[in-house]
């Protein structure tokens, strides 16, 4: 969208949908946001809406348990509240089995790409 202020051009960019009041809070493809109403995205759609949590595998073989604030159709997503958790196995000596340590730290906020998602699971409480 162009607008003339004088000679020079005024371009605005509304692809983020942030001027849109009548916008999904937390869908940031809004051409696509009437698609997420439907299929596996309408879970996600439901936990933005109900400030539900999701528990998240990640490929680097950790979980995030969290609340989704905004996403999009790559399962880039916007999280809040986060708890990773991922178990540790320290070196032994002598070639014994050490014992795995269960680790998990907390995120106030934080941008999650998508390209590292496996799995998105509705936390069921």
């Amino acid at each position: 969208m162009a607008s003339k202020k004088g000679d020079h051009m005024k371009v605005v960019d509304n692809r983020s949908g942030v001027g849109d009041p009548d916008q999904i809070l937390g869908v940031v493809d809004t051409e696509k946001a009437e698609e997420f109403e439907k299929g596996p995205l309408s879970v996600l759609v439901e936990c933005v809406k109900h400030e539900l949590q999701v528990l998240i595998n990640l490929r680097s073989n950790r979980k995030l348990l969290a609340k989704v604030k905004a996403f999009d159709r790559h399962f880039n997503m916007v999280l809040e509240d986060v708890k990773e958790m991922w178990i540790e196995t320290p070196k032994s000596s002598q070639g014994r089995k050490a014992k795995p340590i269960h680790k998990d730290r907390y995120i106030s906020k934080m941008f999650l790409r998508g390209d590292s998602v496996i799995l998105v699971l509705k936390n069921p409480l």
